[in-house]
């Protein structure tokens, strides 16, 4: 019995633990015998288990991991075959499956599930350029090279096929739970089908179950083929942009749901400033517009291009794995830091009397608007949301005020005849669209340190926070 349990024997390779097993493969660590003992993981695949189906899938998988090369997808190292078995030998991954991941922590916090989504997406992205649709997008086929810094890889190309966007295609493939609808209940699918399944593994990342989750496949299959829209659970609390997502992946109907360009472009995703080899390189470049700024004496430009840098190098750190490089990056961006301080000081002095003078200006503008309720209102709007600013209220409210008051302005000022009044109003208008756009940028570059900073401590965390919070 326990002969029969043995891993099988490959010239060059070290057969140990058995990691999984699927329809037709079972997956063994292994140690290459040369080459320092490298680890590997080899997919054995019985030669007697073969239809005619699984004999074109597996060519079709090895055709695809023969010319793909991406961070975030399991590298295919070599394959060979014998009279029993054929044997691809892949990339290791030593911290299991997502699946497991999420098992062990329940749910994820969002800023964990988004970064996961973010590996996934560039992946997906790379695939979709390249006209292959993976077509079993689950926890399970995806696995993590480490618990430490989670590095996804997307594996198991079985069901993987070359598809145009307009190609549609009738046979099932993939997992019940994760299977797009329109593959059940319409039984004809296009690349689309792997939109909905990232919406379900984002799901489950973050509500620790599948939309889909059943007792029985009786009951997954009438989930999946009712009509009902996909909720998201109540009381959950996740942002405007993962639940925006959330429900424009998770829509039944193929032709409704986001788009490859729309999801790669979503502001929840935000392939931009994703931890990669890129990072450094783009913080570079805006540390370097910001000396230029600074040595112009143009302290806000200089300011607003540091905060930039900072996207860009809290990633960098995160992604750095030699800890000189990581302690120089680190020294670096507290420089920086300490340089956006005494620029917040600067801006702050020269704001002040730009300030004096828009609110000069505004209360003339309402001295001369009193006959005009509507246009008075839209000014005492803008007041209270300067106010609220200068305060350092809610940004989040504040803004929303901001842009009340300019659709009211603007509407005003569509009707306003020429003169001084309308003059004022325009300058107005420029001044509170010049602020509240300021607000946006910093909004934007608070929400996203918040999402990225907290994965290098405290210290550096709050300092981050502090240089380029709302003032």
């Amino acid at each position: 019995m326990a002969a029969a349990c043995a891993p099988p024997k490959l010239e060059g390779f070290i057969l140990t633990e058995r990691l999984g097993s699927g329809t037709y493969a079972t997956v063994y660590k292994a140690y290459r015998k040369a080459n320092n003992r490298e680890v590997v993981a080899i997919k054995c695949i019985s030669k007697k288990s073969l239809n005619k189906a699984s004999v074109e899938n597996l060519l079709t998988e090895i055709e695809i991991l023969k010319t793909v090369q991406h961070p975030h997808i399991v590298q295919l190292k070599d394959f060979q075959w014998d009279s029993n078995n054929i044997y691809l030998i892949m990339e290791f991954a030593a911290a299991g499956d997502l699946s497991r991941f999420i098992r062990s922590r329940r749910i994820l916090p969002e800023r964990v599930a988004r970064r996961f989504l973010q590996q996934l997406a560039s992946a997906l992205q790379y695939l979709h350029v390249r006209n292959i649709s993976h077509l079993d997008l689950k926890p399970q086929n995806i696995l993590l090279s480490s618990v430490n810094t989670p590095h996804l890889k997307l594996a198991d190309f079985g069901f993987a096929l070359y598809m145009s966007p307009w190609d549609e295609k009738r046979v099932l493939r993939g997992s019940p739970l994760y299977m797009a609808p329109e593959m059940v209940c319409q039984e004809q699918y296009d690349a689309r089908a792997d939109l909905w399944s990232l919406g379900v593994i984002l799901y489950e990342a973050l509500f620790g179950r599948p939309p889909f989750s059943s007792k029985s496949f009786k009951e997954l299959e009438a989930k999946i083929r009712s009509n009902k829209p996909v909720e998201i659970p109540a009381g959950a609390r996740v942002s405007a942009d993962c639940r925006d997502l959330l429900v424009r992946l998770l829509e039944r109907d193929p032709e409704q749901r986001i788009t490859f360009e729309e999801f790669f472009t979503h502001p929840f995703v935000d392939l931009d400033h994703m931890p990669t080899a890129e990072s450094l390189e783009q913080a570079t470049l805006l540390v370097v517009e910001a000396v230029k700024k600074d040595q112009l004496k143009d302290h806000a430009s200089a300011l607003s291009h540091y905060c930039k840098s900072l996207e860009y190098f809290i990633p960098a750190l995160h992604y750095e794995t030699d800890t000189r490089r990581k302690e120089a990056i680190r020294s670096k961006v507290n420089q920086y830091i300490s340089r956006a301080e005494e620029l917040k000081v600067l801006v702050a002095l020269s704001n002040e009397a730009s300030l004096a003078q828009a609110k000069s200006a505004r209360d003339r503008l309402k001295e001369m608007s009193k006959d005009k309720p509507r246009l008075f209102v839209a000014l005492e709007m803008a007041s209270a949301a300067v106010e609220q600013e200068e305060k350092g209220g809610d940004s989040g409210d504040t803004l929303e005020l901001y842009q009340q008051s300019l659709g009211e302005l603007l509407l005003v000022l569509a009707a306003e005849p020429q003169g001084k009044r309308r003059e004022l109003l325009h300058a107005e208008i420029k001044s509170i669209m010049k602020r509240a756009e300021g607000m946006k940028e910093q909004l934007k570059i608070r929400e996203s340190l918040n999402e990225v900073v907290s994965v290098e401590g405290d210290a550096l965390s709050e300092s981050v926070r502090s240089t380029c919070s709302l003032q």
